[in-house]
């Protein structure tokens, strides 16, 4: 009885441990991505407003360049960038956003 007990509380501390390294890791993740959220924020304060088509909260500030967070590195990046230009050489600078009339700001 005494060696169950004794198993039971070694794996109880294990598992405690574990719990707090996971909480720890999350913590971490929030810190990350509002420092993400940050550096959004400051790209796109310059330029676009928040509720322009373009932004997208699954890309990140890389390098000074706006890129998928998740599947693509910065060279990846420019590399699209590059070959869509390529594909539509004219740019006339326009873009559309379609904003809501009652929207208070």
């Amino acid at each position: 009885m005494e060696t169950n007990y004794d198993e039971l509380k070694e794996k109880n501390d294990g598992l405690e441990s574990e719990l707090e390294d996971l909480k720890g890791h999350i913590i971490q993740e929030h810190i990350n991505e509002f420092q993400k959220d940050l550096r959004q924020a400051a790209f796109f304060c310059k330029e676009v407003d928040v509720f322009d088509a373009r932004f997208d909260v699954n890309k990140d500030v890389v390098d000074n360049r706006l890129v998928n967070e998740l599947h693509s590195s910065p060279e990846e990046e420019a590399d699209k960038v590059a070959a869509t230009d390529d594909a539509n050489p004219v740019d006339d600078g326009v873009v559309v956003v379609e904003v809501d009339a009652n929207l208070v700001v």
